[in-house]
């Protein structure tokens, strides 16, 4: 790489990474997002105008800003490997998509709607929350999982004990499950439960216990999951921040390297 180049690459990964244009690229997407909602709205030809030549603005900056961070890059072979760098292409280019064809109509506003979400691609923090629900998801298969065995449990129960009494509610397996889903979501449980103790006075044990180990236990232990990994990636995110300094330091430290030589080789006297 040569000197120049060089210096092309750390300018342009300023650029890219300075506030101002962060800040930009952020309003941009915001003022995406208002145009996309303004369309669902009848509109006088004039104001349609506007927002059709608005949108082609927006899809041209959102190609320049792609072209910027793909020249910014440390590795750009490995550009496209990154998970949100291929989502970013995939939503511009399919920004490009002409809407002249009936055909295109739909797969083109689809993915102008899909725009809205490079907000999450552009803020750290929502990538992070992101990256972590995503990371997040085996451990919470597993809660799931076990969940969806207390519910079936639970509901068998329910079907045999209160089945007599309330058809609708817990005609059968299935039928109690839905029961139990709207009792652990707190939706009038209260009057489901009060049904059976006319019946079965002691089956308030049966809905107490049920709410102590879905709502409070295995809710509870979703949360956590989510926070450990929330806790990782944060650190991971930082450590890749530090190497990105440490690269960009290494990188300005060799550039001046190579000037103090330049300049020491002009003062040197000629023999």
């Amino acid at each position: 790489m040569t000197p120049s180049s060089s210096t092309a690459d750390l300018a342009l990964r300023r650029i890219e990474r300075s506030p101002m244009f962060q800040g930009a690229v952020i309003s941009i997407i915001v003022l995406s997002a208002i145009a996309i909602g303004a369309k669902t709205y009848d509109l006088p030809p004039f104001a349609g105008n506007v927002l059709s030549g608005l949108d082609v603005a927006i899809t041209v900056f959102f190609l320049v800003e792609l072209l910027l961070r793909f020249s910014a890059c440390d590795d750009r072979k490995r550009f496209l490997l990154d998970g949100w760098n291929l989502f970013d292409t995939v939503v511009v280019l399919g920004s490009l998509m002409p809407l002249q064809y009936a055909e295109a109509v739909l797969m083109g506003r689809l993915l102008r709607v899909f725009r809205v979400l490079r907000l999450v691609s552009v803020i750290p923090e929502l990538r992070s929350l992101i990256n972590a629900l995503l990371k997040a998801i085996p451990p919470m298969a597993y809660i799931a999982l076990l969940m969806f065995i207390i519910f079936y449990i639970y509901g068998a129960i329910g079907s045999l004990l209160f089945g007599g009494i309330n058809e609708e509610l817990w005609g059968d397996v299935t039928i109690s499950m839905l029961t139990l889903f709207r009792v652990v979501t707190f939706e009038d449980w209260t009057d489901v439960m009060y049904e059976t103790m006319a019946v079965y006075p002691l089956s308030w044990v049966f809905y107490i216990t049920f709410i102590f180990l879905t709502a409070f236990v295995f809710l509870n232990m979703m949360v956590g999951a989510i926070l450990e990994v929330m806790t990782a990636e944060h650190q991971t995110q930082g450590n890749d921040q530090a190497r990105r300094e440490r690269h960009d330091m290494s990188a300005q430290l060799d550039r001046m390297q190579r000037q103090l030589d330049e300049m020491q080789a002009l003062l040197r006297p000629r023999s």
